[in-house]
């Protein structure tokens, strides 16, 4: 089978992005034997010790497993990867599953925003909740410039993910801000309508410092999902 040339640079890098893109794809289906070693270095005109490299990250991605008889076999990716394999794809752009993945990252950032503003606004410091207030009222100062905004808005969401004293919340938050999953890589266009709307920042501050976590989680799912584009039907594409 044809496959493209590989460059000199970063040789076990580019064999690894091959190999994960035909196991994402299906092309090499969950329970086969992934090719010998000297049958891969023969395919791709690499030496061995590149795809002993690029098996490894695959391991270490959760994409292939050494068997007890020694078969290095293709997982079934989509109960055995995580989080990082997204942060991987999103950064580099590039993959079978890469088109989607901004989609799904803004669903899970509306969902982890909304859970995070009920768990702020039940368990958060009393100096927790004021600074919240006080970024909001930043935030106003900020705008119309969506740029700014931009900015303001991820200072005002990290006090309220820390406010929610959930660590993986936490964790996903940084993924999502610098892994270059979502909102950031964004056209600022697609996020007018949830920048822009100062007032709903105001009052989903007002709710957390009020103690309000129903109607904070309400508030920010509401405001999170105007920058979730709509895939009615979508659910069955997998």
């Amino acid at each position: 089978m044809w496959q493209p040339p590989i460059r000199r640079e970063g040789v076990s890098e580019q064999v690894y992005v091959l190999l994960r893109d035909r196991i994402l794809s299906g092309e090499l289906s969950a329970g086969a034997a992934l090719t010998a070693e000297r049958d891969l270095a023969e395919e791709y005109g690499v030496n061995r010790h590149a795809i002993r490299e690029a098996v490894k990250r695959l391991q270490q991605a959760r994409l292939v497993a050494v068997s007890h008889g020694g078969r290095t076999l293709v997982q079934d990716w989509r109960e055995t990867a995580g989080l990082d394999l997204v942060v991987e794809l999103a950064q580099s752009g590039e993959g079978v599953a890469a088109p989607e993945l901004a989609f799904d990252a803004l669903e899970m950032r509306a969902c982890i925003g909304a859970d995070a503003a009920r768990l702020c606004a039940g368990r958060c410091s009393s100096q927790t909740a004021e600074e919240v207030v006080a970024a909001a009222e930043r935030y106003e100062q900020a705008g119309p410039d969506l740029a700014a905004l931009g900015a303001a808005d991820v200072a005002w969401w990290r006090l309220i993910v820390q406010g929610s004293g959930n660590l993986a919340y936490l964790l996903a938050f940084n993924s999502l801000v610098h892994g270059s999953l979502t909102a950031a890589d964004m056209p600022m266009d697609l996020r007018a309508a949830e920048l822009l709307d100062v007032e709903a920042h105001t009052r989903l501050a007002g709710f957390i410092a009020d103690r309000e976590p129903e109607r904070a989680e309400r508030q920010a799912r509401d405001l999170l999902g105007r920058s979730v584009p709509s895939r009615t039907g979508e659910a069955t594409r997998r």
